[in-house]
């Protein structure tokens, strides 16, 4: 019997159901333990208040390392580019929607304001929106609906793959095609104790070898700026026609200053694209804002 560790989100549990139907498949028989995170316990504080590396892995991680399950299911954004000693990821699903929408507030409020607990999403809201009010978001999907039901304000910024995963694609929200999305933002990653070859094997089998390509550009991209989770930095890739198409960003917290970066590589060149387009925003400003950023938090 496999071990599924998950968070107790709903959103969590839907992604670890959906690897375990993978893994059914294969004749694999599994069960989903339940794990409670850092991040999901206190939903007032600001993410990047928090110390924002592997909130919301650290406490299934744990659970690895102390061999309490055999894998663990995550929103690949929110695990770190440099794992837990120990820990890989050896299996990520099929991508789903990438992109960031604006749920709108049912109630019609007119009031300037957008809330969302994304440093990212605030920058790029606020660098289109200059004249709006960014309030602090935190919570699962449906706490931080609720929230924006209970509020005066306009709307609240969410992914569109978590509100289609949990069958919410009825809100009146909009997609936000000028946003550039989390690193990974849509891809479910699955990690293992490098030491379990025998997960391994088995994890490999539910793998899609192209999300995966994108998902490793994305990282390194995020990886090599050092921002980790707590910068305004946004990273997409998608492959089209043999091509990598790759998007990436970096932004100052007001969003008033921005530095991004588009390139087309043909794809048995684009190994090391999001490396190299890091370092050309790390030499042409980015360094300096990252270190303003920095003293600001």
């Amino acid at each position: 019997m496999i071990r599924i560790g998950t968070r107790k989100s709903a959103l969590a549990l839907w992604q670890a159901n959906l690897v375990k139907d993978q893994l059914d498949q294969f004749g694999v028989t599994s069960v989903l333990v339940p794990v409670e995170s850092e991040g999901d316990q206190n939903l007032t504080d600001p993410l990047y208040q928090m110390g924002i590396q592997g909130i919301f892995t650290k406490a299934l991680d744990i659970a690895l390392l102390d061999e309490k399950i055999d894998l663990a299911v995550h929103s690949l954004k929110d695990v770190p580019t440099i794992l837990a000693s120990g820990i890989e990821v050896s299996a990520v699903v099929a991508r789903g929607p990438h992109q960031d929408v604006v749920v709108y507030n049912s109630k019609k409020q007119q009031d300037k304001i957008i809330a969302t607990g994304s440093l990212r999403r605030k920058a790029q809201w606020l660098r289109k929106f200059p004249e709006y009010k960014v309030e602090n978001l935190r919570g699962n999907v449906q706490k931080r609906l609720k929230k924006l039901d209970d509020s005066t304000w306009e709307g609240a910024v969410f992914a569109q793959a978590g509100l289609e995963r949990l069958g919410l694609s009825d809100l009146n929200y909009e997609p936000l095609d000028w946003m550039i999305s989390a690193p990974s933002q849509g891809i479910i990653g699955v990690t293992n104790l490098k030491s379990n070859t025998e997960i391994k094997s088995l994890l490999r089998k539910i793998n899609c070898p192209q999300t995966e390509f994108c998902a490793t550009i994305e990282r390194t991209f995020l990886n090599t700026l050092e921002g980790g989770c707590t910068a305004p930095i946004g990273a997409f890739s998608y492959i089209e026609n043999d091509i990598l198409k790759f998007k990436g960003g970096l932004f100052s917290l007001d969003g008033k200053e921005a530095i991004i970066q588009e390139d087309h590589v043909p794809l048995h060149q684009a190994k090391d694209l999001g490396i190299r387009t890091a370092k050309k925003i790390l030499r042409e400003g980015g360094r300096s804002m990252l270190n303003q950023i920095k003293s600001q938090m």
